[in-house]
């Protein structure tokens, strides 16, 4: 019988710094409860300091002596960003993990006060610049790791590059796909080019399958009453959704450049084990030209 991972095959992370991005709720909460319950320093980076607050003292009650400290972050503004990282650089000399977790999914339209495509500044963007300017504190720590986070909806359609911010006609379901698409595009080619460098801090990918979050608030109104009454049959719960994360961000057997999801189930649901990116998200070319538009669109160019 096939051993899958678990947290319980994480050694401890006492001594180690870990920033999780849309900590306070779903995913981001979780991860962050499990890496404070194995000894790390983790940093609550949310967008709303009262939930993030909450979250932490949740994390406080559930794990005596937690080291949980809430930070303000929102993706979706490349100023708050960089105010986030220039702060951590302040008082942090080193990361060991940094979890790329915030993200919204199939939202209206809306532009960022960047003037970027929301799914695609808050999902992507933002974190495509939050790590450059968090690589120099990677870059410094023994075995350090980012972990992007994408979705099964990462294989529904192509990257849109002729029009990357629907200015011709928005669609919330294909922005939803391609901004996740491009966070499992990111976490593949910024691994690439940290091999590329001779770095030793690695990038993997990782989704959750299908699991319960917040993130469905924005789906038809009959959607959401039908994962609310049959989610259980297909969806697993918010901690399990989170193992793949966890997996890739702790398994001490992945080497950089994996993406992980669930095992089961045309990847919706069960343990977590390495799986097979879609054909857009394996090609270098794709790749690269993704990321040179990320450059852009930051106005940031990374110092590999």
């Amino acid at each position: 019988m096939q051993k899958y991972w678990s947290l319980d095959d994480a050694g401890s992370q006492m001594g180690r710094v870990a920033v999780v991005t849309g900590a306070n709720t779903g995913l981001g909460y979780e991860t962050a409860l499990a890496l404070a319950g194995k000894g790390a320093r983790v940093i609550l980076a949310c967008r709303n300091p009262e939930r993030a607050q909450a979250a932490r003292e949740r994390i406080a009650a559930s794990v005596p002596g937690a080291q949980a400290e809430v930070r303000l972050l929102d993706t979706g503004s490349l100023t708050s960003v960089r105010n986030f990282a220039e702060d951590f650089a302040r008082d942090y000399g080193k990361l060991d993990l940094l979890i790329n977790n915030a993200g919204i999914m199939i939202t209206p339209h809306f532009v960022t006060e960047d003037g970027i495509e929301g799914q695609l500044g808050v999902n992507h963007l933002g974190h495509f610049l939050l790590t450059g300017l968090l690589l120099p504190a990677l870059l410094r720590t023994p075995g350090s790791r980012v972990v992007s986070l994408y979705s099964v909806a990462a294989s529904w359609d192509g990257i849109q590059f002729d029009d990357l911010q629907f200015e011709r006609g928005y669609d919330a379901r294909k922005s939803y796909a391609q901004s996740k698409l491009a966070c499992l595009m990111f976490g593949l080619e910024l691994n690439r080019r940290l091999q590329a460098a001779g770095q030793g801090t690695i990038s993997l990918a990782a989704h959750p399958g299908y699991s319960k979050s917040e993130l469905s608030r924005h789906l038809p109104a009959p959607l959401r009453l039908m994962l609310s009454v049959f989610g259980g049959l297909i969806m697993q719960s918010t901690a399990d959704g989170a193992l793949p994360t966890l997996y890739a961000a702790l398994g001490e057997d992945l080497h950089g450049g994996e993406a992980i999801g669930p095992s089961g189930r045309n990847e919706t649901r069960g343990p977590p084990v390495v799986v097979t990116p879609n054909d857009n998200a394996r090609d270098d070319d794709q790749r690269a030209r993704l990321w040179a538009m990320s450059e852009e669109l930051c106005d940031f160019r990374y110092p590999l």
